[in-house]
């Protein structure tokens, strides 16, 4: 009788365990850092990612009152290094340009912050909260080269979308408005809105050539039930993926053939494995990779190399709870260029991730975060025994040339030489075989060209 009880105690736990927790452990991913230092009643939200001319990067957490910037550099030491203090809301998003943060939410005039961030690692500088005529709050902001877009809320009528260009960072200028339908959030691609119209069950594609007079090009219904929240590209621009947070279960991520957009066609959807409930958030696109917000599932990576047929990868479970239809768990996303992901959990705050494998195929290739410029950024770590990560950004498709030199001026390695897409790109140089000392890294792009120092101590 004994022995009956006791398996029966041992059968409860594990039917406990599996409904409680996610379906399976956490796969392909770790946990550098979980900050939860501004939890409220009223509970977090977005994330975005800041990457430093002098190669630091930053988490940027939308928070109930306020914003959180984490300095998520060094793994061993991540945490805040400036908290900048805004309208309590539930809703907070931001995006960057230049070395500036554009902060948005349905806060009661909440307008748009605009934040100075030259002065990381120590410290963020409100420039100050800009606003035109009847515009006081928005839901959710986008941003493509030096041009912002604000959606939803009451930045337009009908809640559309407005662009604005920040060409002089400080000092915005408002744009034209699409004020067709409803914006709940939108891509911004050469020139072009993918626009999620949640309300409507839409996603309208509209013309943004001319930033002072937005058009619509065509739009389509993300088929029966669903409620598109938000939209990522393929790196060819031939594939569309919509998620969906409002409708009718099951909330599945959709892919789109829009190679031909007088004739848009379902291609197939995917839902992370093992679980049907769970509503899916956001999405971002990294060449070979998408990273998902999946509330109640967490973190999910897909490999989308073949995106007609999306192959998870990698997940971690920020709401082990569990997996139910409901919007607790994971709100948003962002890869760094060191390959580090940064999610926002709505109750436990943010959460610095990294997977246990290289992503290939990623850097060069992500629609979403194409540089501006050229850049080397200063090795890391620096003093470094025996490797450290040289990173780098091209505007453009180069032939490039990275190489390391000692303190005589002699080549010891040639890291690379090849022609390269534009993007961002890291590259790992082992100094297992030379002696401590002082050395050189120069990278030539084009017309570009720079050499920094780093020192090896063994």
């Amino acid at each position: 009788m004994k022995k009956r009880y006791f398996a029966f105690i041992v059968f409860l736990t594990i039917i406990n365990f599996n409904t409680s927790f996610s379906q399976l452990p956490n796969q392909n991913m770790r946990l550098l850092r979980n900050l939860n230092e501004h939890y409220t009643a009223t509970l977090y939200s977005a994330v975005w990612g800041y990457a430093a001319p002098d190669g630091r990067e930053y988490a940027i957490l939308g928070c109930p009152t306020g914003t959180s910037f984490v300095d998520v550099t060094d793994t061993t030491n991540i945490h805040e290094a400036d908290f900048l203090t805004g309208v309590t809301s539930a809703w907070r998003e931001m995006k960057t340009y230049s070395h500036y943060a554009y902060i948005v939410s349905e806060g009661t005039n909440s307008r748009l912050q605009i934040v100075d961030l030259q002065y990381l690692p120590d410290s963020v500088h409100l420039v100050k909260v800009w606003n035109y005529t009847g515009y006081t709050n928005t839901h959710s902001i986008s941003q493509a080269g030096h041009y912002l877009y604000l959606n939803g809320g009451n930045s337009a009528a009908n809640g559309g979308v407005t662009a604005v260009d920040v060409i002089d960072p400080e000092n915005p200028v408002k744009m034209g408005q699409w004020t067709t339908l409803y914006v709940h959030d939108c891509r911004v691609i050469n020139d072009t809105i993918y626009a999620a119209n949640i309300n409507n069950g839409k996603v309208s594609i509209i013309n943004a050539t001319n930033k002072a007079s937005l058009t619509s090009i065509t739009s389509f219904t993300n088929l029966t039930g669903s409620g598109p929240h938000n939209t990522a590209l393929t790196t060819d621009r031939k594939r569309l993926f919509v998620t969906d947070e409002i409708g009718t279960a099951p909330y599945r991520l959709k892919v789109w053939n829009i190679e031909d957009l007088s004739a848009i066609t379902f291609v197939s959807y995917w839902q992370p494995t093992g679980i049907t409930t769970s509503i899916v958030h956001n999405i971002e696109t990294y060449g070979n990779y998408a990273v998902i917000a999946h509330y109640t599932a967490g973190v999910r990576v897909l490999n989308i190399s073949n995106p007609d047929a999306p192959s998870e990868v990698a997940w971690y479970d920020t709401y082990p709870s569990n997996n139910g239809e409901s919007y607790n768990g994971c709100w948003g996303v962002y890869m760094l260029p060191s390959g580090k992901i940064v999610a926002s959990d709505r109750q436990t705050g943010l959460y610095v991730l990294k997977t246990n494998f290289t992503m290939t195929g990623v850097s060069g290739n992500s629609v979403n975060t194409v540089p501006e410029n050229y850049s080397v950024s200063q090795n890391y770590p620096n003093p470094f025994n025996p490797s450290t990560v040289i990173s780098y950004q091209i505007p453009k498709a180069e032939f490039v040339s990275l190489k390391v030199y000692n303190e005589l001026g002699k080549e010891v390695s040639s890291l690379v030489s090849k022609n390269q897409n534009a993007g961002r790109y890291e590259v790992t140089f082992d100094g297992a075989a030379l002696s401590s000392g002082i050395y050189y890294y120069s990278i030539q792009a084009g017309n570009f060209s720079e050499t920094k120092k780093m020192i090896m101590v063994k």
